[in-house]
């Protein structure tokens, strides 16, 4: 069961069409999501101090990057499709590989993407009303999730090259709307640096390290994306290269706009009128320009999860194309369309997926699940740099070796046991989810070994 050496890169009929620049921007397009437009209010919810909300974000991006380092040395050792499964395959076990393109399925790139989705639909219901009224405001917000996840799933079901160069226009325009917001903000706004040193009135005394690991899982789910030019590395140009190197400055520029957009959060109203409120962008907006500022803020924030949309749709199917090459899931998911050379049927089922997510559950449903389920994987990955380093063959390109991996595997783990006391009927649902992928796994190798043998008995 573990491919060999380069089997589903050079055998795979995937084109190297993505350069450094798309695949930059598709680390870019993943990690800034839903997450970051409505995760912060209940940061400050569960935190009490802006301070230290922002302390958090900081230590997040560390987090983040030194995950970045180690993925980005994997990646240009093994530069495959499929990202995490193709590590954890040939490292560790097949096992492990397919549970991880299992979380992928159900969690790590449909939930996000049904999550988002909604997101989007929730926003541009605030900036037209009038939409909401035409079938309902849960009718309304859930077609209009389906319709953005159809349209994008078109768009990239016409192949790489064309929904790489939408993505990067998707992605410039996010990203150079959310500057534009920070500095119009902080340029002309009425707000007020003083909120940075007030607190909630119920905020704890002394530490609470349960809610700052809680709020950390939320923090890395929202920075969650910064391996995912990795998942591509079958279709990028120079993956030695530019693979590292995308996952560093795609990460590096999300963390910089995710410190800038929570300050000026933190700006324009005080942590007692944020906290709990899951439209923060539309807070700030209407407090530092007024109510009419609103409209156009929603508008802007909706067009940023479009980026966020298309980028997951992009991303996950490749883990399912992976698993079914490898003949860890149904064969016909790892077909590529011989006209637009993508893996046409993993879209499409990841697609189906989501939109089931979005006609059956709510962003809220499914935030403390994906943060928890999201957090496993990548720990195991990231041990798999230490393996890898015992090959004469393996590129070293970690700065500061051995400190990034171990950073990052020590703080995850607490990270993950604190979120677990904290909340731990989302957490054990997130692990029986894990644990769900076991039989299904031994399911499909029986099934491949069986056809084996049958084919033996017909040759013989």
């Amino acid at each position: 069961m573990v491919p060999a050496k380069g089997s589903s890169s050079e055998r795979s009929g995937l084109s190297r069409d993505l350069r450094l620049s798309d695949a930059s921007i598709i680390v870019v397009a993943n990690m800034i999501g839903a997450g970051i437009f409505t995760t912060s209010g209940l940061l400050l919810r569960e935190l009490g101090s802006p301070i230290l909300m922002l302390v958090l974000w900081v230590a997040g991006g560390f987090l983040a990057l030194c995950g970045a380092f180690c993925y980005g040395e994997l990646g240009a050792a093994m530069p495959r499709a499929g990202g995490e499964y193709a590590y954890l395959t040939e490292l560790f076990h097949p096992l492990l590989g397919f549970l991880t393109g299992w979380v992928s399925l159900v969690v790590g790139f449909s939930a996000p993407l049904a999550a988002t989705a909604i997101g989007f639909s929730e926003y541009i219901g605030r900036a037209f009303p009038a939409l909401l009224e035409l079938g309902g405001v849960g009718v309304t917000v859930k077609g209009l999730a389906v319709a953005i996840i159809a349209v994008l799933a078109t768009i990239h079901l016409r192949g790489v090259a064309f929904g790489a160069r939408v993505q990067n226009w998707l992605t410039g325009g996010k990203v150079f709307l959310i500057v534009a917001c920070i500095v119009v903000g902080f340029s002309f706004g009425s707000g007020d640096m003083g909120n940075l040193l007030r607190t909630t009135p119920g905020a704890a005394h002394g530490i609470d390290w349960r809610a700052i690991g809680l709020s950390l899982m939320w923090i890395m789910f929202v920075y969650s994306g910064w391996n995912s030019s990795a998942y591509m590395g079958a279709e990028i140009r120079d993956p030695r290269r530019t693979l590292p190197r995308s996952l560093i400055i795609g990460t590096g520029t999300v963390i910089g706009s995710y410190l800038g957009i929570n300050l000026l959060f933190i700006y324009a109203a005080p942590p007692d009128d944020s906290q709990g409120v899951i439209a923060i962008g539309g807070l700030a907006a209407s407090r530092l320009f007024g109510t009419g500022a609103e409209r156009f803020v929603s508008i802007v924030i909706g067009f940023a999860l479009i980026s966020s949309i298309s980028a997951l749709i992009m991303l996950g199917p490749r883990v399912y194309y992976a698993m079914a090459r490898d003949g860890c899931f149904f064969g016909a998911i790892g077909d590529v369309d011989p006209e637009s050379r993508v893996p046409a049927k993993s879209i499409m089922l990841q697609c189906l997926i989501a939109v089931i997510m979005v006609l059956t559950g709510t962003f809220e449903q499914i935030l403390t699940f994906m943060g928890f389920c999201l957090g496993i994987f990548p720990i195991a990955a990231v041990l798999g740099v230490f393996k890898l380093r015992r090959r004469p063959e393996g590129i070293r390109s970690i700065p500061a070796y051995p400190l990034p991996p171990i950073i990052f595997i020590v703080t995850s783990c607490a990270i993950l046991v604190l979120a677990f006391l904290e909340r731990p009927v989302e957490s054990s649902v997130g692990l029986a989810t894990v644990a769900a992928g076991i039989p299904i796994y031994y399911f499909f190798t029986r099934h491949d070994a069986a056809e084996g043998t049958a084919g033996k008995d017909e040759a013989s």
